[in-house]
């Protein structure tokens, strides 16, 4: 990527980098190397991020000797240093995964969602879910008897979960391969579609399976 144009290449950088676990695809390092090793990545993005662009970084625990460290705290500190502006933490709940014995089980992990600058592409129409109580009118005032919320439904929110069709990828899910860690094609699509246009530049620095290019597909056949 060093030897790439330092100018706006990307529309949106998704992606989930390896949480420094010792997995087959990674080898652990002390805990101070991995985070630089990662932030001279970031540099690299950032410096190629469009003005409208975005960032999507999720993110885990790095677990040693049963204590956890919470990575997007560590990391929120590089890209806010770098002059990125968080506009969500959002929450990624699924049902399964590990189980703990000398903690509570962990079932949730992070994307952090950054911008370049204020003018950033936001398609909310474009990832709606269906109301909670569809088709609920207003009952006083001005606009009563009138549809109450979106015709078109609700925003997500930040809290996504196994509810909204993006659980983990374990066990016999359609999409799983042999890679241990897999990203859902759901997650990345979501982003995709809220957070970019028709044709735009989507880029992974940390591929594994290919899910967010996968999902980056969907904005490309879409009207």
């Amino acid at each position: 990527m060093a030897s790439a144009p330092q100018r706006g290449l990307f529309d949106l950088v998704i992606t989930s980098q390896p949480y420094n676990l010792g997995k087959e695809y990674e080898r652990e390092k002390a805990i101070g190397k991995y985070l630089l090793q990662q932030k001279r990545v970031i540099e690299q993005i950032v410096k190629r991020i469009r003005p409208n662009g975005s960032i999507c970084w999720q993110v885990g625990n790095y677990v040693k000797n049963g204590e956890i460290l919470p990575l997007d705290i560590e990391f929120h500190k590089i890209f806010r240093r770098l002059g990125m502006k968080l506009r969500n933490r959002i929450i990624w709940r699924f049902g399964h995964g590990l189980h703990a014995s000398r903690r509570f089980s962990g079932r949730y992990e992070v994307i952090l969602w950054y911008t370049k600058s204020d003018k950033y592409i936001f398609n909310l129409d474009s990832v709606r879910i269906q109301s909670k109580y569809p088709g609920k009118l207003h009952y006083k005032g001005p606009n009563r008897g009138k549809p109450s919320g979106h015709p078109e439904g609700k925003n997500p929110e930040d809290v996504w979960d196994d509810v909204w069709q993006i659980p983990n990828v374990k066990g016999n899910h359609v999409e799983k391969t042999s890679h241990p860690c897999q990203f859902p094609i759901g997650l990345a699509e979501r982003l995709v579609l809220a957070l970019t246009k028709k044709n735009a530049v989507v880029f992974d620095p940390f591929a594994g399976v290919s899910s967010a290019g996968a999902a980056a597909l969907t904005r490309l056949f879409c009207q």
